[in-house]
């Protein structure tokens, strides 16, 4: 039999350090080991029984000094271990990312899985979210670039975009996706499907369409829906979210739309580069307004030259309909502007999924906005629940959600007592061009209170967008003055979301701007930008030969 410890350990600093003392205790006999600097401990599977003097001798050779040994004992009963009355080790509330990652976890250790759904497998990412949306994105910005040329001597053609064919495929796409990818696993990793939706009964019993379930671990994985402001009209005149735009067949003539964060640009540029005459309307002072005030800056000025019109600081007061035509009072800088448009598209944000679910009588408490309130763990009020994804309340991106019911499973039936840790998480806005950004920006940084210095390096200083004749963005990052650690970067050019990885990786192992900046990167990529950006906190890089450093 193994059991699951923690192993307090002092004087670790870095990611090296985690390796070190990881590779130490593997050496000692210890498996499946998780050490955290940040945290100053590590997690390790042994057999119960082991040596635990040899494990902390381990630590001790490798310089560092162990501490206090904690068992972490799992919370799910073992079903096959005699006298257990419950019907699965694991039952998940949901059917996407985050659930089809719980189970997988689950199952790898041998745990009997069940997921209750009530609709489609695969959640919100691929049926209506990131799959059918990058779909007709890629398709709409190819329309837009096939009538217009960056190059003298390359001609351009222009022609009515088939909306229902580009519609047809996406639907194609995310049924193959659907199957491949969640459909397919169920059978493949051998858990359960209970069809029907599910609702606590007391602390301890969910029931589905009638029956009453027992588990041993619950985790609540539902997600969350398009929500809408309280703003008049707006229900009687009717509107679009961001999973019915994704059906439309037709171009309407102009779009509103109300919200100007990642779903609302993304849908907006798409019906602008089929041919719409767009409106963005954003309460806050500059779209994407998470983003850092450059970013948000430059992308405005790319919609307005492609013919966008931009509203910020924009409260709607009111909507009506007169007829096919949905029209908002809206107010700016003191004055009303009026926005007509034959569709309005609302992309203000989503609201988690907790109605139905019976979690008062599960005693599972939920925050202000009716999110699942969680601890550091994704352990809910209830000891014997978990919730995962966009139900919590966190970003709502699915490989958050996937990171997640991982994480959540092996809390809640190994004992791991993993915390999440979003260190460098990246984000990405797939306008064109793309917005990227990963760890903290100027703004969270200072509020966290490092002093910082911050380096904004314009797209027309890097090889590539030169070449390429796509010189609208920017690289702009952010490091801690005394350290000099890179704390931030943010992109905004051609495949940001691709060249941010490196950031990444730089921000969650604690690289240093001159660390980046010594290290080789492509010529004639973007992904030099962030060499060059780095290398701009020290000297003029208007002043460099090719690839100089």
């Amino acid at each position: 039999m193994t059991v699951r410890m923690r192993l307090a350990v002092a004087g670790m600093t870095c990611e090296s350090c985690n390796r070190h003392v990881a590779g130490a205790l593997r050496v000692a006999g210890a498996a499946d080991v998780e050490a955290d600097w940040r945290r100053g401990e590590a997690t390790l599977t042994v057999d119960d029984g082991a040596d635990l003097d040899r494990m902390a001798a381990a630590v001790r050779d490798a310089g560092y000094t162990p501490g206090e040994v904690t068992r972490l004992d799992p919370v799910s009963p073992d079903r096959d271990g005699g006298g257990s009355d419950v019907d699965y080790d694991l039952l998940v509330l949901g059917g996407g990312s985050a659930a089809f990652a719980a189970a997988i976890t689950a199952r790898d250790a041998g745990r009997a899985v069940a997921l209750v759904e009530s609709g489609v497998l695969g959640g919100t990412c691929v049926n209506v979210g990131c799959v059918p949306s990058k779909a007709l994105l890629a398709a709409g910005e190819a329309a837009w670039q096939a009538a217009r040329h960056r190059f003298d001597g390359v001609p351009h053609a222009t022609g009515p975009v088939d909306v229902a064919a580009l519609v047809a495929a996406k639907d194609e796409l995310v049924g193959q996706l659907r199957q491949a990818k969640y459909a397919d696993l169920v059978d493949a990793y051998g858990f359960e499907v209970i069809a029907g939706r599910g609702r606590f009964v007391d602390p301890a019993t969910v029931e589905v369409a009638g029956r009453r379930i027992r588990a041993g671990a619950f985790l609540i994985a539902t997600g969350a829906s398009p929500a809408a402001p309280p703003v008049p009209g707006l229900a009687e005149a009717g509107y679009l979210t961001s999973t019915t735009a994704l059906e439309l067949k037709e171009t309407p003539r102009r779009l509103a739309v109300l919200g100007a964060n990642a779903v609302g640009l993304e849908l907006g540029q798409y019906f602008l580069h089929l041919g719409a005459e767009v409106s963005f309307v954003e309460v806050a002072d500059r779209i994407a307004p998470f983003e850092e005030p450059e970013v948000s800056a430059a992308l405005a000025e790319v919609l307005v030259e492609q013919g966008a019109r931009v509203l910020t600081g924009a409260r709607v007061r009111t909507v009506a309909r007169r007829g096919e035509v949905r029209v908002l009072d809206v107010e700016v800088d003191g004055e009303t502007v009026e926005v007509a448009a034959e569709e309005l598209l609302v992309a203000t944000g989503r609201s988690p999924n907790t109605a139905g679910l019976g979690l008062a009588a599960a005693g599972v408490a939920v925050d202000e906005r009716g999110a699942v309130a969680v601890d550091a763990g994704l352990r809910t009020s209830n000891p014997r629940v978990w919730a995962a994804g966009d139900v919590t309340g966190a970003a709502q991106l699915v490989y958050v959600s996937a990171y997640h019911g991982a994480l959540a499973a092996g809390n809640a039936l190994l004992g791991a007592d993993r915390r999440v840790d979003y260190t460098g998480l990246p984000r990405v806005i797939f306008t064109a061009p793309q917005v990227a950004g990963a760890g903290l920006t100027e703004a969270q940084a200072r509020a966290a209170g490092h002093e910082v210095k911050v380096a904004v390096l314009p797209a027309s200083e890097v090889p590539r967008a030169l070449v390429a004749r796509e010189t609208h963005g920017l690289v702009k990052l952010v490091a801690d003055a005394d350290s000099d650690r890179l704390l931030g970067a943010s992109v905004l050019g051609a495949g940001a979301g691709d060249v941010i990885q490196s950031a990444v990786l730089a921000i969650r192992h604690g690289i240093t701007t001159a660390e980046l900046a010594a290290t080789f990167h492509p010529y004639l990529t973007m992904a030099e930008g962030l060499k060059l950006a780095a290398l701009s906190f020290t000297r003029d890089v208007t002043t460099l030969s090719c690839c100089a450093a």
